[in-house]
This record gives C-alpha cells, structure tokens and sequence, in this order.
C-alpha cells in the first residue's frame, strides 16, 4: 500500500471518495492526481497520463480549458455562494433549452443523482402513481428508489442493491432489461395505472457503453403515453457528447423529463433536470413537489457551464473533429484486436465507448455485459497504465475522448494497445 493511501484510509472508506476510484475491480492501489491539463493527467508522483476519464465525463474541452478557467476566476472575485437568484442562471438555462428544447422548464441541482432523484419525484408526483421502471444494470445515482437490481425474473420487482435501503422503498420500482420492450409491456399489464412513467439512460453508459436497437426507444415512448405515464431520459452522461444535444435530439424522441450533469457543469458541481412547463409546475414553490439545495445554481459553477457549452456551440465543427477522434480511436483498437484475433467488443456513442472483454456477438443489456472476462480487463488496465495510458479501472464504465485529444495522444494509446493486447482470452 502507498503512503498517500495510507493515510487517506485513516478518513475515508476505502481511502476515497467514490467507490469505482479505489481500484479495487483491478485489484491495484488507485493513483492520487495532483493535476490535470488539456489531454493529461499527472499523479502524485509526478507521471504523466493520457486521460480517457476525463473526471468521468464532464471534460469534453479537456482538462484545465483556458476559457473555462478564466470564466471562473472572473467570478471567484465575486464570492463564491449566495443561496440567491442571479441572471447567470437564466443564461445557462438557456443555453440548455437551445439544445434541449423540450426542457421548457427546469431546475439547477448539484449533482446527477440530485437530477435523477428529483425527477422520479417529480413523475411520481405529477402522475400520482407509485410505481416506476427501471433497466437492470443501469446507475441513476444513489438515492434509495433507484439502487434497485432485477429481482428474481425478467421484469420483476427490485431487490436493494445497497445495504440501508429497506426492501419496501425499492418494492416500488420494477427492474427490466435493456432492449427488451415485451418486459416493459409486461410490466404495464400487470400494473395497470399504477406505473408513473419510466427512467432509462437512452444510451446506457453505467454497464459500459450499450446502444438501443432500432425502435426501441421509439416504443418506449408509444408505451408510456398509452398508459398516461411518463418517460425521463437521463442523459447525464450521453448530453452533448455526440451532438450540441443528446440522444433526444439525435432520435427526435421527446421525452416528458431529461436529467443533465457532467458537461452543463463545465467540470464544477452543477446538474439539471426540466421538460414540460405543465410538469415542472409541480414543483415548489409553484406547485407540491419539494426540492431545495443550499448550493443549486452555485454561481462559480453555473460560470464553468455557460464557458464550456458557449465554447462548444463557437465552433462549428467542434463535433466532426471530436468524432473523427473517436471513431480513429476505436477503429485503431478493433484492427489490433483482429490482427490478434482477439474477439473483444466494442460499442460507442459519440465520444464515447467501452471495450468489453466477451466472445458474445453484440453486448445489448447488463447480462451480455456481463459475460465480459473481468481479470482480462484487469490485465489489460495495469498493461495500459504502465504505458501511459489511464482508463476507467472497470470494465463496467466508458471511455470519453475529449476535444484536446491529439492524433499523437491517439497514436500513442494505440501503441500502447498493442503492447496490452498481447494478453489472450483465457
């Protein structure tokens, strides 16, 4: 064990403060970063890395972004809190309805399980039903009603996926797998009017990266508005990763709620969630449904969010350049990996992706997923690490390039790739 994780675990759980970063799916003691700038991050001990965290996937501009930084600094000078109103807000949001413009309404939250909590509040109250669906292996965030895993059979009532949730909070959510609408219609049969809606990443990013089929989304919609209950994209992760938008934009989905972090915040504490002024009217003071943050709106991090989404929307090939890297990226390891004849697999979205260690011929929900060869993964992590290279220390996360990610960043990782992929499926 090194010193820094010595001492850390003298007052944090594990040393940390958020569980994937204790490296324990690797079975290695996590690094401890002292800086980060445009594509790298650097450690206590001074190496440097090629960064595909990206602080898991609010740095879209790359790390330390100039215009970011002088936003915020602009601002420090002001002071850092009021627990008041101020026009940055409104600019922000607005920033956000150009790209989302079903988000008529919303609310500033501190972070995207603040987002997702709020909003199954919110579906509940504006429908009165108790009941709400979600997919198997998904990751909402950590309040109590959506830390539920698939009970003992395809749509089925939860099961508390943490210590400290009684059985009775997740009994109200129903668990389905992904890509598979006949569950959730299942689900409707069962519990007629008493379903309030539906929460689903549109692209799932928490069991790796999983793409929905054609029409699947599509049929969510159909099902929800038939049976009067409404449907909450959780584009956390997925919000301006492929477009100035998300999935809804690229679909043309319209969802009754979308929940937003990560990028709105520009790196700094800051989510949302909002849709249809008629629903967002419920919420206090305008309406019964409670929610309130001492720091919602923080005016540093609202700074961050309005710099970065303005810098984005500047360029007008921002997401074609952002892309082509991607795609190189991936395309690079897929040709390693057939020159080996390695059956790895990978699935993208945008600028972002997963490599999953599985013979299985697509990875479409949580049980293909989870076919992936862990302890390969982890070889493969500690081999890329020793190259230079720092990846999300789980085969359950995604990848996410960034705008400062060069051609030789992209060169260099593939070299190291090829080096990793030296390893063999057992």
């Amino acid at each position: 064990m090194n010193k820094n994780l010595f001492e850390a675990q003298k007052c944090f759980p594990g040393g940390v403060n958020s569980p994937v970063r204790a490296f324990k799916s690797v079975g290695m003691d996590p690094l401890f970063i002292q800086k980060a700038y445009k594509s790298k991050i650097v450690d206590s001990d001074g190496r440097e890395y090629i960064d595909y965290v990206g602080s898991w996937g609010p740095a879209i501009l790359g790390h330390a972004d100039e215009t970011v930084i002088e936003a915020v600094q602009k601002k420090l000078s002001n002071g850092l809190s009021f627990g008041a109103p101020t026009t940055q807000e409104t600019e922000l949001a607005n920033l956000i309805k150009e790209a989302f413009p079903h988000m008529e309404r919303m609310r500033f939250v501190s972070s995207g399980t603040e987002a997702t909590m709020s909003a199954v509040r919110l579906m509940r109250g504006y429908t009165g039903k108790p009941l709400i669906i979600k997919i198997d292996g998904a990751y909402h965030g950590h309040s109590d009603s959506l830390l539920a895993s698939a009970g003992s059979g395809v749509a089925t009532f939860g099961t508390p996926d943490s210590a400290g949730i009684p059985a009775g909070i997740v009994n109200n959510t129903l668990v389905v797998p992904f890509n598979d609408i006949e569950a959730v219609k299942k689900c409707f049969a069962e519990h007629t009017d008493q379903i309030a809606g539906i929460i689903i990443e549109p692209v799932c990013g928490n069991m790796g990266v999983v793409l929905p089929e054609d029409g699947y989304l599509e049929a969510l919609r159909k099902i929800t508005k038939e049976n009067k209950a409404l449907l909450i994209f959780d584009e956390v992760m997925t919000g301006f990763r492929a477009c100035y938008g998300g999935v809804s934009t690229l679909k043309a989905i319209t969802p009754d709620i979308t929940c937003l972090g990560k990028i709105v915040g520009g790196g700094m504490p800051l989510a949302v969630y909002g849709g249809k002024k008629e629903i967002l009217a419920m919420i206090a003071p305008d309406g019964p449904v409670y929610q309130a943050g001492t720091l919602s709106g923080n005016p540093i991090a609202v700074a961050a969010g309005i710099a970065t989404l303005n810098k984005i929307k500047a360029d007008k090939n921002f997401y074609v350049k952002l892309l082509t890297t991607a795609e190189t990226l991936k395309n690079g390891i897929e040709a390693i990996a057939k020159h080996r004849n390695l059956p790895l697999k990978i699935n993208s979205f945008g600028s972002m992706m997963t490599i999953f260690f599985s013979k299985e011929k697509e990875i479409k929900n949580y049980a293909d997923a989870k076919t992936s060869d862990t302890k390969l993964f982890a070889a493969w992590f500690k081999k890329m690490l020793e190259n230079g290279v720092y990846l999300a220390p789980s085969q359950f996360e995604a990848m996410f390039i960034s705008a400062a990610h060069t051609k030789n960043d992209i060169d260099l990782t593939l070299e190291a790739a090829d080096r990793a992929l030296v390893l063999h499926f057992h």
